[in-house]
């Protein structure tokens, strides 16, 4: 039982992460005809390793340990508050949401949804389901490892690009 779980979240995040670089492409190319600027491209594969990593650490580690942890209520909650906080990020960017950081000159950065709240809260979003995940079955070195890469990568690396971009650097 615990593995057929295992693979149904699976496929549940690999369907959002196929679906949700469909609508970056899409967003990138209106973003480029208003003449946005790309930047922090040679850091972008790196989340991608990150990604796939994590979720094959989580099913291998979940599929070992076979069972849901006893706090699997609290995990999938956190997972599911996570979902919550990526789509509102969507609505709230329009299309002006992406993976990749792209500028169009001119444009402010959005002000409202839960961007009032959190200068990048999509970043929130990743951190509890990088944690999330692994945890509602147990498999905590997948969630240690990927939360502190994440980190590292997120705060030396991904957050300053945007900020350097948003300033026009």
């Amino acid at each position: 039982m615990v593995a057929w779980l295992i693979a149904g979240l699976a496929a549940i995040i690999v369907s959002q992460r196929l679906s949700e670089l469909l609508l970056a492409h899409r967003n990138r190319l209106w973003a480029l005809k208003q003449g946005a600027r790309e930047y922090g491209v040679g850091h972008y594969p790196s989340f991608f390793l990150l990604h796939a990593a994590w979720l094959a650490g989580w099913m291998a580690e979940g599929g070992f340990n076979n069972c849901l942890a006893f706090s699997w209520p609290l995990w999938l909650s956190l997972f599911l508050l996570a979902q919550v906080i990526r789509y509102w990020c969507i609505i709230s960017l329009g299309h002006y949401w992406n993976t990749r950081i792209l500028v169009i000159p001119g444009s402010q950065p959005v002000q409202h949804g839960p961007y009032r709240f959190l200068r990048h809260p999509n970043y929130l979003a990743v951190a509890l389901e990088l944690v999330a995940a692994p945890m509602i079955f147990d498999a905590v070195y997948t969630a240690a490892i990927a939360t502190t890469v994440n980190a590292a990568l997120l705060l030396l690396v991904r957050i300053p690009a945007e900020e350097r971009a948003l300033a026009g650097e």
